[in-house]
């Protein structure tokens, strides 16, 4: 069976974290959603999502294919309902499709195909991605269930006798280190990836999960409900927030109730407000409606999309969304709002010209010894292109 992630509307409603990947390449606790499926059907898995992110996210069929929500994560429940589905069987929460099984004629021809499926019901509650906030909102629950998945009939690896450890809920991958620090599993499990370093003097509270390669500096404070990706280096104050992977906030400051997306980075003493002055509902731009979208919480920080930066004492608004490829700095407080290739802060705002912004993207992938190749660069091309109406600067 061929294991098919499909974007449907969240797609659309998750920009601009997926600009740049599937919904399903998103990571939410320990693993992305196609890795926590990946692992639970025991299967690679294939995406179908927007044309210009197929070269690098391949779409595949074969004669017997599951079709999948990206934007939903597994549970048990859930796995038990589609490992029943038979040929031609789809299943739908009200009007949400989850998932559903076609041959190879119905495969190729996905969205026409929908009509003729048998709707089996689904009435269990189910953890969707919708909006770029439920990725922190719902960490701590995905957080435990990878947690339980990834060490299930295992033994975790030994942790140095310098550190304090509350509870017993902790497990550390082959290669994982740690010293003189402190770590309280008692109200959520702690995750220590393969390679990654906890070095001396931090405080962490679980939930949380550091992944593969990543590293948490001397002094740290982690609050629960946080997840930093692979090949991360982290520093300051974080709390309740997902840094995707292959970012660095290496120095001191606060990153609250945020997401923070690949290949970013964030200057020393740079802060973000995760709370109004006047306590209100907390709203984000949203790119379909080319507006600000109420999103009922009164804690919500910075929304910040793949390859942005930031200067080193940079403020963020409560509610801030930076689009891809933002470059920011200067004094004040930048605009709610920052769109995707853009350069400067509150002062001035201009477009980053496009080749400017890919000779920054080589120089960061060959620090990390990766190869920044032509499709990511096509992909980040027909970002520039799709996002241009966003960048209106009157300066």
């Amino acid at each position: 069976m061929t294991i098919i992630l499909f974007d449907d509307s969240a797609r659309d409603s998750l920009l601009p974290l997926t600009f740049t990947r599937p919904v399903a390449a998103l990571r939410i606790g320990i693993l992305t959603i196609a890795e926590k499926w990946a692992k639970y059907l025991k299967s690679d898995v294939a995406y179908l999502t927007a044309p210009y992110l197929q070269e690098k996210f391949s779409f595949s069929t074969s004669n017997d294919n599951l079709f999948v929500n990206g934007s939903v994560c597994p549970d048990d429940i859930l796995l038990e309902a589609i490992d029943k589905l038979a040929e031609g069987e789809a299943l739908f929460l009200e009007d949400i499709l989850i998932a559903a099984r076609l041959n190879s004629a119905g495969a190729k021809e996905f969205n026409s195909s929908l009509s003729r499926l048998k709707s089996i019901p689904y009435m269990p509650e189910i953890t969707r991605i919708v909006y770029p906030e439920h990725i922190f909102l719902l960490n701590d629950i995905e957080i435990t269930r990878d947690f339980k998945l990834l060490t299930a009939g295992r033994t975790s690896a030994r942790l140095s006798s310098t550190n304090t450890i509350l509870g017993d809920n902790i497990f550390a991958e082959e290669g994982a280190s740690a010293e003189c620090s402190v770590f309280n599993t008692s109200q959520g499990p702690v995750y220590l990836g393969k390679n990654s370093e906890v070095w001396e003097g931090c405080l962490i509270r679980g939930a949380f999960a550091l992944c593969e390669n990543s590293q948490v500096k001397m002094g740290a404070k982690i609050y629960p409900k946080a997840t930093i990706g692979p090949y991360c280096r982290v520093g300051g104050e974080i709390n309740n927030s997902v840094i995707m992977g292959y970012s660095s906030k290496g120095h001191e400051g606060y990153l609250g109730n945020s997401v923070i997306g690949e290949w970013c980075n964030m200057g020393a003493d740079s802060n973000n407000s995760n709370l109004k002055n006047n306590y209100a509902e907390v709203k984000l731009w949203n790119y379909d409606s080319a507006s600000m979208r109420n999103t009922g919480l009164q804690f919500c920080g910075l929304i910040m999309a793949d390859h942005s930066k930031c200067g080193i004492n940079t403020m963020f608004n409560t509610g801030t969304v930076a689009g891809v490829s933002a470059n920011i700095f200067g004094s004040g407080f930048p605009a709610n709002f920052i769109p995707d290739f853009s350069w400067g802060g509150q002062q001035k705002m201009e477009e980053y010209r496009f080749d400017k912004a890919m000779e920054t993207i080589e120089r960061v992938y060959a620090r990390r010894n990766r190869i920044f190749d032509e499709a990511e660069k096509q992909i980040l091309r027909k970002v520039f292109d799709l996002t241009k109406q966003y960048r209106n600067f009157n300066n």
